[in-house]
């Protein structure tokens, strides 16, 4: 609302401008005048009116935009650029100061200079933007915390169980790998042994899978005082405020003991196991006939579907079965039975 009462003011003062640009320009004088200024006003309101909801749209794009952009930026590489830019002024004006008496040293020569100097130094900069975490800035700390991360963790990535959750939606938001797993799971597929090398082409094989289903984005960050990759990512996972994937007993211990939240994708297997196994023993009341001929149908409390082996015979009785398997279909849970005895 304040920015269309904005651009309505700013439609008034564009007609009273032009209103009185004409009338110094001598189109127009007393009640002639006034009454321009006034249609000229009352046009820049309706323009205003009529244009002032597509530029408050488009003003508020532009921001959102600036605002993702913005948060995505890399501190190590706007310091790096700040410093860059820094020294090139400072030799520009050096180098000002030293050829301030040589004739061919224009004012558009000193420009040129310093647009080079500093193409020069802030692309140097940028290129090593890493270095200057020994200045002080070090790399851990520098990431921003953001809502609803997802980090993943070596294990997971090779056992690659997330792919498929994940095409499923249940893992949702931003997913995110920090780029020292990425460099373990190259160490492994380049290890000289089979079996650890199988694992490492696999997690990779598996990350492009997960990227093609959903959006993945590789964290530049490493904690040079720290050697563990599992404390790394404990450290990594807290800065952000993410949650930790992970099928790592150990490791899901320790994160829990820091406050994190965990996501184990052998916890999720477990819940979703089927809750009846084979060799169980129930008491079940046949409800009608099944498809083949002799089976009988009963339910459980939560609508579990019971097919009893000729269990017709027992319509609207109570009888104890045996769980012979259990199977999950698209309609729900499906639990295969016989009476006991039989």
């Amino acid at each position: 609302m304040a920015v269309r009462l904005f651009f309505l003011l700013v439609g008034l003062l564009v007609g009273y401008g032009v209103g009185r640009l004409l009338t110094l320009l001598g189109l127009g004088d007393g009640v002639s005048a006034t009454a321009n200024t006034a249609y000229l006003m009352l046009a820049g309101l309706l323009l205003s009116f009529l244009l002032g909801p597509r530029l408050e749209r488009w003003l508020t794009q532009s921001f959102e935009s600036f605002v993702r952009w913005f948060s995505k930026l890399d501190p190590r590489r706007v310091t790096a650029a700040t410093v860059g830019l820094v020294v090139a002024l400072l030799l520009s004006v050096l180098l000002s100061s030293v050829l301030a008496t040589v004739p061919f040293y224009t004012w558009y020569l000193n420009i040129l200079v310093t647009a080079i100097l500093a193409w020069f130094f802030v692309y140097f900069a940028l290129q090593n933007a890493s270095s200057f975490s020994g200045l002080g800035w070090s790399t851990a700390g520098t990431t921003r915390k953001r809502a609803n991360v997802k980090v993943l963790d070596t294990n997971v990535i090779i056992d690659g169980r997330v792919t498929e959750l994940a095409k499923a939606g249940f893992v949702e938001g931003e997913i995110v790998v920090p780029s020292f797993v990425l460099r373990e799971l190259q160490l492994l597929a380049d290890h000289g042994d089979p079996q650890r090398r199988a694992r490492g082409k696999r997690g990779l094989i598996v990350l492009e899978e997960l990227r093609g289903a959903v959006p993945v984005r590789v964290q530049e960050w490493d904690a040079p005082d720290v050697a563990a990759v599992d404390d790394k990512l404990v450290r990594f996972t807290r800065e952000i405020g993410g949650k930790l994937v992970t099928n790592d007993a150990n490791l899901s211990k320790v994160a829990t003991l820091y406050g994190l939240k965990v996501l184990s994708i052998h916890e999720a297997a477990t819940a979703l196991r089927p809750k009846l196994q084979a060799g169980e023993l129930l008491d079940v009341t046949v409800t009608k006939a099944g498809q083949q001929a002799g089976q009988g149908v009963a339910y459980l409390d939560d609508g579990t579907m019971i097919v009893v082996e000729d269990g017709m015979k027992y319509k609207g009785k109570t009888v104890r079965v045996t769980v012979l398997s259990a199977v999950q279909t698209n309609l729900g849970r499906m639990v295969f039975a016989k009476t006991v005895g039989d």
